[in-house]
């Protein structure tokens, strides 16, 4: 009986040792899959604090914490079963969808572009304080981060499906928990910094309130490059994912042109080449990225001038 005993014990010990790594790897394959999506990440912490620019800071963290709820009940209930479905069933599916998010990435980035350069910032009306006004920022927040939302997933998918389902289904719940907190947490941090430094500049000693003034003064300029660095990362992610997609598909020219170019560059600058590899990897995909949000953002534009003429014609 006690022989039994021992032997059931010892089966226990081995399957929980067995649960253990099995845990240990979904961790760690959750930790590479998030990784891999580094460069939406940046993206998406990037852009979304510019739609509470000009909001009282009272509707502040109410705002991004409904945008934060959006945005896991997109990933967890839409992206995450449609994701599942079609690497289980549809795999080659998997790169045309990123690619056409890719492009969306590319046309947002050249639109903000254009709109700066021409004077028409369509996004950036003012707030007048009412509640419609907030639910329709809530709402445009969503919708964009829906698409960065989906690259993140899908991203991460792609470097977990030699997994099996229920591993992948585990491992992106994971990326679409720890992603969203970590985004929106960085994001109220930064959005409520000049409240933090306001209080500040009324306390404590001399240093702390040199400390709060610096934070009041420095937020609009940490919020106006956080919205450039947003406009980058788009074109930046976006032309990324079309030159690992056409090269995918078997388009190879794009993607071999722009490694060419970096291992040359890499191998040519020494001990600064592993960084201005990266760099010129990065500016050849955002290259790509403005191209094609340019010629994406021009077609937009000639469909609202054709639309808006047919609408101008005698009945």
């Amino acid at each position: 009986m006690a022989g039994g005993l021992f032997a059931l014990l010892d089966d226990v010990a081995v399957l929980a040792k067995a649960a253990a790594a099995s845990i240990d790897d979904v961790g760690a394959a959750a930790g590479r899959a998030s990784l891999k999506a580094t460069g939406v990440i940046v993206d998406d912490t990037a852009v979304t604090p510019r739609y509470v620019e000009g909001i009282e800071p009272a509707r502040e963290l109410p705002i991004i914490r409904t945008i934060a709820i959006g945005s896991l009940r997109n990933k967890i209930l839409l992206i995450l079963p449609a994701a599942l479905l079609l690497s289980q069933f549809l795999p080659v599916a998997l790169t045309p969808l990123l690619m056409l998010g890719g492009t969306y990435l590319c046309f947002k980035g050249a639109e903000k572009i254009w709109e700066r350069l021409s004077g028409h910032d369509e996004e950036g009306a003012a707030d007048d304080g009412t509640g419609a006004d907030e639910n329709e920022i809530t709402r445009s927040a969503i919708r964009t981060d829906f698409i960065l939302s989906a690259e993140i997933m899908v991203i991460s998918l792609n470097q977990v499906t030699s997994e099996p389902l229920p591993s992948r289904a585990v491992i992106l719940v994971i990326v679409a928990l720890l992603i969203t907190l970590l985004v929106y947490g960085v994001v109220a941090l930064i959005v409520k910094m000049d409240d933090v430094g306001l209080h500040l500049s009324g306390t404590g000693s001399g240093v702390t309130r040199s400390l709060g003034r610096g934070l009041v003064h420095g937020m609009p300029r940490l919020l106006s490059t956080l919205s450039a660095v947003g406009v980058a990362a788009m074109l930046w992610v976006g032309g990324h994912i079309l030159l690992v997609g056409l090269d995918d598909l078997g388009l190879h020219a794009p993607y071999s042109w722009v490694h060419h170019v970096e291992e040359a560059v890499h191998d040519a600058t020494g001990p600064l080449g592993g960084v201005l590899g990266w760099v010129t990897n990065t500016a050849g995909s955002a290259i790509l990225g403005l191209l094609v949000g340019a010629a994406v953002v021009a077609a937009v534009h000639a469909a609202h001038s054709i639309r808006g003429g047919r609408d101008h014609l005698p009945a």
